[in-house]
């Protein structure tokens, strides 16, 4: 992982206001009892993975006690201050025609995402590129941003078209804020380094005045490894899970953009997504506004 501070930079902006994400209280409480206490120096140290595979999960919370029963031996949760539950807010940059939207969507073996990140406990923001090459290996490469979280200063701009050159690929004439994601993250940690496990909750997308949430009583798991499947991964696979197809950014434009569909990540959106329904415009992030409705989101939404 490349670490830059980019000399240019303004002074720090006012953290956004947290969202309130509408989780049960402690979903993953089973989960962060069972785990013994792991820092982040020591996270880093046993499994940054920076340069990984990465595979998304979306299983029911009450499964979260079951997949990690005794393995206290075997994993650690991080724990910062005594917090096991952190909150982030991603602002997803693309061009004005959604290239990267698109890559995704179509498969492109080669292709890149753009994101500043704060992590909202702290105010600390981040701004990262995630990029994927043909051998489905993903490498993130980031660095500290006191900036916007929905434009790029200058030195940013500079370094986000650096890295993608250095990885093959043309960088955009143009980007804006195209979405926001809001979500709750727990990340388990395991002691060999053989992998990490991020569990989100409360994940609510916005875009264009509009927002949609994953529903209450599902998490997404992203297993990150270097490898092939993890002992976690054979957990769920024993429970009767499966590798999904989803994307936080993917599936928040495909939900709340009325004339695109997200066929790529479509059978996971409807077990997961409830409808769209009105948000405060300063959560917003570009695009016209999706049709309203209620219930669980669905094809014909």
């Amino acid at each position: 992982m490349r670490t830059l501070v980019p000399p240019e930079v303004p002074e720090p902006v006012e953290t956004p206001a947290p969202v309130d994400t509408a989780l049960p209280p402690h979903a993953d409480a089973p989960l962060l009892a069972a785990l013994r206490p792991v820092s982040l120096a020591e996270t880093n140290e046993r499994a940054a993975l920076v340069t990984r595979t990465c595979r998304k999960y979306l299983v029911p919370a009450k499964l979260l006690e079951p997949l990690f029963a005794g393995a206290r031996d075997r994993f650690g949760v991080l724990t910062i201050d005594g917090r096991r539950s952190f909150r982030y807010s991603s602002t997803y940059l693309d061009t004005p025609g959604l290239r990267t939207f698109h890559d995704h969507r179509q498969g492109r073996r080669v292709r890149f995402k753009v994101r500043t990140r704060t992590y909202v406990d702290t105010g600390t923001r981040v701004f990262e590129v995630k990029l994927k090459g043909a051998r489905g290996v993903t490498d993130k490469v980031r660095t500290e941003y006191a900036g916007p979280p929905d434009r790029l200063v200058p030195a940013t701009r500079r370094f986000l078209d650096d890295t993608l050159l250095a990885y093959g690929v043309e960088p955009p004439d143009t980007l804006e804020a195209c979405a926001v994601t809001d979500y709750r993250r727990t990340t388990v940690v395991a002691l060999d380094g053989e992998e990490r496990v991020t569990v989100d909750t409360g994940l609510v997308g916005h875009r264009g005045g509009w927002s949609v949430r994953m529903r209450p009583d599902v998490v997404l798991l992203e297993v990150k490894t270097r490898g092939g499947l993890t002992s976690t991964e054979r957990g769920l696979h024993g429970l009767g899970f499966r590798e999904a197809g989803f994307t936080k950014y993917g599936a928040t434009v495909a939900a709340l953009e009325p004339r695109l569909r997200g066929n790529r990540w479509h059978r996971a959106m409807g077990a997961c997504l409830d409808r769209p329904v009105p948000c405060s415009p300063e959560r917003g992030a570009g695009g016209p506004p999706a049709a309203e409705g209620n219930g669980r989101w669905g094809p014909g939404s």
